[in-house]
């Protein structure tokens, strides 16, 4: 496949849908276009949520799932991809089945989502195994927060220390990559580890305080895919993706309504 000159790589996120259009897809779009690539999405759920509160999910069928990313791939000279919301064990087969037989030799950034930012479940306990076994290897590289992490390493993950070890063994484990999202960490900064190659790497940028929104994981992780997609190495994606996700927060939204505030991310800043 070939694309005419001036258009942009196609990056295709295979997540769920956010009816605040924070996170999901709908963050997963802003981002890459933000960051001038074209998007495309995979809907694996469909999740009623606002910033604070997951009030509802609906996971889409695995034979709807598989045809949306086969259908995708044979299509479009997509160039990267990301995963983020799966839901359940057979969701997650069907993408990792899919990605092994059409789009192993492309990037693919997954982010193992869990729980959301509000605490609501957004990964069956039923499928965690599965994705261990099944799309983890496939990765390019894996970006779990510090509660993501501890799950998939079984230790507590509380410290740099912490980050880095779990990091190394992460990527021994599963043959890959590994971004650990230090978004936790009791301290100014906010700090993550890579390791990547079997090497330490630190990205850390001005924490902002008292921003209440969500969506912080999804936007990180299609970022990383887009600069992936552009032709930036690892390295150089994963530090324009904290530079834009950094900005996003700093430069938030807000809205006061109905006695609340409410808290986005702005996508619309320049990485």
């Amino acid at each position: 496949m070939s694309a005419s000159p001036g258009c942009p790589s196609p990056i295709l996120s295979i997540a769920g849908s956010d009816c605040s259009a924070g996170a999901g897809i709908q963050a997963d779009l802003k981002t890459i276009f933000a960051l001038g690539g074209y998007g495309l999405t995979a809907v694996t759920s469909v999740v009623s949520e606002t910033p604070g509160q997951v009030s509802l999910i609906r996971m889409m069928d695995a034979a709807i799932i598989r045809d949306q990313v086969q259908i995708l791939l044979e299509t479009f000279p997509i160039q990267a991809a990301k995963t983020g919301v799966l839901g359940g064990e057979e969701q997650v087969r069907a993408v990792s089945e899919t990605w092994a037989r059409l789009g192993q030799h492309l990037p693919l950034v997954v982010d193992p989502v869990m729980v959301a930012t509000s605490g609501g479940k957004l990964l069956l306990d039923s499928a965690i195994e599965a994705l261990c076994t099944c799309l983890l290897p496939l990765a390019t590289v894996i970006t779990p927060n510090m509660d993501e992490a501890e799950v998939l390493w079984q230790k507590p993950v509380k410290t740099r220390h912490d980050m880095e070890a779990c990091a190394g063994d992460l990527a021994a484990r599963f043959q890959t990559n590994v971004l650990v999202k230090g978004g936790h960490l009791q301290e100014n900064k906010a700090a993550d580890v890579a390791c990547l190659r079997g090497e330490m790497h630190w990205f850390e940028a001005e924490r902002t305080p008292g921003v209440q929104t969500h969506g912080t994981g999804c936007t990180y992780s299609a970022a990383i895919a887009t600069g992936l997609g552009q032709g930036l190495g690892l390295g150089e994606a994963i530090a324009r993706a904290k530079s834009y996700v950094s900005s996003a927060i700093a430069q938030h939204h807000a809205w006061s309504y109905t006695k609340h505030t409410v808290h986005a991310l702005n996508h619309h800043v320049v990485a």
